[in-house]
Parts: C-alpha cells; sequence; structure tokens
C-alpha cells in the first residue's frame, strides 16, 4: 500500500521523512530536485525570494526578513533548518508554523513526484529534498508573495538553490562541514556564492579580503550587482538594553535610527543590518522607520542567544562551530558578566577544540554531556577535550542531558556574585532543542 493510499498525520510523515538519507549526506547535484520540481510544475517561480547563506546567523537573518515583510503587509513563506523541536518549524507560512494539515498536504502533492524520481535513479530523494520541495509546494499553495529561505548547507548544490532567488544574502563565511565543502574559507565561499543568480542583487556581511574578492568575481561573472557591509550598507551603532538592544543602520536607501532589536549579541545586530539591506534591495526602496522598529522590536529566535528568565537565568544558544563559539562569548558580555555554569554536549564532527578556546573565558564550571542524535561526542570525549583547555577543576562529565541540567541549575544556584549566575547551554541546535523541551518549552 502507498502512502498516497492511506490515512497520515505529521507523526507518520516525519517517520517517513527520516526514513530517507539523513540530511547530513549530501550528493552534488540538483537534478533530483530540479526533476521534482518540474514534475509539480515549478512552483517555487510563483513568488519572489530572498536567498541565506554564510557560516552563522542565517536562521536569524531569515526571521528578521520575515519579521519586517510581514510588518509591510506581505505575505511570506520562511524556510529554515534544521529545527529544534517540531519538524514543522522548518516551513512558516504567515508568521506561523504551517499547520499539521497544511504539512501533510504537501507531502502528499510532493509525494508521486518524488516516488518517479526514486525509481529512475540510484540515489532517493533525501531528507532535506523532500522538505525544500514540500516547502516550496506549501508557499505556492498559500499563495505567498515573498519567501525568505535559508540554505541547508554551502549554496550551489544545496536543494533550496533551485529557486531563482532576487536576493542572495551571504552572512560572514567561517570554516564548518570541512569534509563537504571543503578546507578552507575560498572553498566554501566558492560554493556559498553559488546562491549568486544573473541579475540578483548579492548583499554580503563584512568578508575577508579574499573572500569578498571572490563573491565580487563571481557575482560580476553573472551580471549581478553586489553591495557588501561596511561600504554600502552597515551597522552605524549599538548599545545593549535589557530586551536585547537598540542599534542605528545606514541601508542601501536610508537611515534608520535608534531601532530596537529583540535579540541580544553584536552578531544579531549586524545580522540586522544584511536583513535590512536585504530587504531594501527586494523593494528597490527604503523601509518605513516605523515598520521596521515594529518588526525588529518583536522579531525572535528561539535558541540563538535565547534568555529565559528566572533563578538563575538559562541562556540557550546553538553555537555549533568556532566562530559561533566566539560571536556567543561575546554576546554574554552584553548580559552582564556573571558566574557561567555551561552544558555542552556537541557533534562528533565539529571542532570541538576551537569551541573549548573561545568559551573558556567566560564559563566557570561546564558540565559535558551528550544529546539524542546518534552524531553527538559522547560525554567522556567532550569532557576530555574540554580538561584540556578548562582545567579537570572546572569540568563535569554527566551523560545524559536532562541530569546534567539539573546539576547545572543547582551550581549556579550555589554560586555568589554580582548578579547571581547564570546555566548557558550550547554546543549544537539538537542539543538546545532537547533542552528547550525538557525546560517545558
Amino acid at each position: 500500500m502507498t502512502d498516497t493510499a492511506i490515512d497520515l498525520d505529521v507523526t507518520e510523515v516525519e517517520r517517513r521523512l527520516l526514513a530517507r538519507w539523513p540530511e547530513t549526506r549530501i550528493a552534488p547535484s540538483l537534478e533530483r530536485i530540479r526533476a521534482v520540481m518540474e514534475a509539480l510544475g515549478q512552483p517555487q517561480r510563483g513568488y519572489r525570494s530572498i536567498h541565506i547563506t554564510g557560516t552563522n546567523g542565517k536562521t536569524s537573518t531569515a526571521r528578521m526578513v520575515e519579521a519586517i515583510l510581514l510588518e509591510l503587509g506581505s505575505s511570506v513563506g520562511r524556510f529554515t533548518s534544521p529545527h529544534l523541536a517540531d519538524i514543522r518549524e522548518r516551513i512558516s507560512i504567515g508568521g506561523r508554523l504551517i499547520s499539521r494539515d497544511a504539512f501533510v498536504r504537501a507531502y502528499r502533492d510532493v509525494l508521486p513526484a518524488a516516488e518517479a524520481v526514486d525509481r529512475e535513479g540510484p540515489i532517493p530523494l533525501s531528507f532535506f529534498e523532500m522538505t525544500v520541495a514540500m516547502a516550496y509546494q506549501a508557499f505556492a499553495a498559500a499563495d505567498i508573495d515573498v519567501a525568505t529561505v535559508e540554505v541547508g548547507m554551502g549554496g550551489m548544490w544545496d536543494a533550496t538553490n533551485v529557486i531563482d532567488a532576487q536576493v542572495a544574502a551571504i552572512l560572514p563565511v567561517g570554516l564548518d562541514h570541512v569534509d563537504q565543502l571543503g578546507p578552507t574559507r575560498l572553498d566554501i565561499a566558492a560554493e556559498k556564492a553559488g546562491i549568486i543568480k544573473p541579475g540578483s542583487v548579492a548583499v554580503t556581511a563584512r568578508q575577508t579580503p579574499e573572500v569578498e574578492q571572490l563573491l565580487r568575481a563571481h557575482a560580476d561573472a553573472h551580471l549581478a550587482r553586489i553591495v557588501v557591509e561596511g561600504r554600502d550598507f552597515g551597522l552605524r551603532g549599538r548599545r545593549a538594553s535589557a530586551d536585547g538592544q537598540v542599534i542605528s543602520v545606514d541601508g542601501l536607501a536610508g537611515h534608520y535610527p535608534e531601532v530596537p532589536l529583540s535579540l541580544h549579541g553584536r552578531h544579531q545586530a549586524h545580522n540586522a543590518a544584511v536583513a535590512v539591506a536585504s530587504v531594501e534591495a527586494l523593494l528597490e526602496d527604503t523601509i518605513p522607520l516605523d515598520v521596521l522598529r515594529r518588526a525588529l522590536g518583536s522579531v525572535r529566535s528561539p535558541g540563538r542567544l535565547e534568555v529565559l528568565p528566572g533563578s538563575p537565568a538559562v541562556v540557550l544558544d546553538a553555537a555549533h562551530n568556532p566562530d559561533g563559539a566566539r560571536a556567543l562569548a561575546a554576546g554574554l558580555a552584553d548580559l552582564g558578566r556573571r558566574p557561567t555554569v555551561a552544558v555542552v554536549a556537541a557533534m562528533g564532527d565539529k571542532d570541538l577544540a576551537g569551541m573549548l578556546a573561545e568559551l573558556e573565558p567566560v564559563v566557570t564550571t561546564m558540565i559535558c554531556t551528550r544529546n539524542s542524535s546518534p552524531r553527538s561526542l559522547p560525554a567522556g570525549d567532550t569532557a576530555a577535550a574540554a580538561r584540556d583547555v578548562l582545567g579537570a577543576d572546572r569540568v563535569v562529565e554527566i551523560g545524559h542531558l536532562g541530569h546534567a541540567l539539573l546539576e547545572a541549575v543547582r551550581t549556579a544556584s550555589a554560586l555568589s556574585g554580582d548578579g547571581g549566575a547564570q546555566v548557558l547551554v550550547t554546543g549544537s541546535v539538537v542539543t538546545v532543542g532537547e533542552a528547550r523541551s525538557l525546560l517545558g518549552l
């Protein structure tokens, strides 16, 4: 009996999606996803889009773009990955998670084309390719105006790249996924440059000179316009606040002073500047200041320097590479320096030593654990690496994430200091997602 002949719900659809190739397993080809989209009638061509790549900050930037466009009155679809707790987080329509019925409907709509592709080639459609196709189909069914789409990995060969986005936003390029994308920043940048389409506008954050040169060359070769943070637009100023920060942005088309941003950290201020410039590039116009203030003043990005009030406060951040950990460490300073008990569970294919080196100056005690993913590094391995960086007296090993959270709360509660202590949970999107669930979010 085929999937189309039985009753499905979100749980069953997710189970069937997870039975496909995992999203960490990729093959450098758009052939399969293109075949599916062609069979579906190219739904991704029915709306404008902003395509977002970079090493860190993609989800938050996509959420900021979405918030601005929604406040402008546009009908918006957002695709981001991975999800924290609910697979439907990957697809947002009108600022809300896709409904359960619409999620199942998107799967049913895509399935016949996917099964045909599966039969025709040696490699079946992956989990990620299926969710991309479902998102693009769901956006078309909802008759959206604009899609804001986060690249899964890289850019050129990423399944999301079947869209011809009017705007390509490129956040800072760092070292991550080096086994798939290449060992140097230039290798990785070359992959990410692949989302720049002929005639589009490429909006790039500050990059190293070599990366910027590569992106410029790619844009020029594709007759695309490129605008660069610090030259064509940028962050004029910022100050931390209890609710996040207040920023001033010089955009491509206008100046936006004293804009509240409900996200913490200087890196989020720079992400906001890219989001503003990307929307301006799409509109070819300024954004009304009151619109921008409402949008960025209320935007949320769960698991990205997310502060849960309480005693002790809990900070959740999905940093999973050294650049992300560096931004996290700097962001903690905005919250006020205080004793910090970190709960860390990372994946085995990440630069753990580099992450730990960035976190060492801001962590009082580190509790090393693991998450439920089979890719998670064992707690003992994380603890051994942490002892090399922090010293044995600052490291605790606890094999279960829930128990590690309880111990972190107890330890933080026992620590003294001005403003009290805080708990930090980091190391992986999976770690943060499971922690949010354990904390009842």
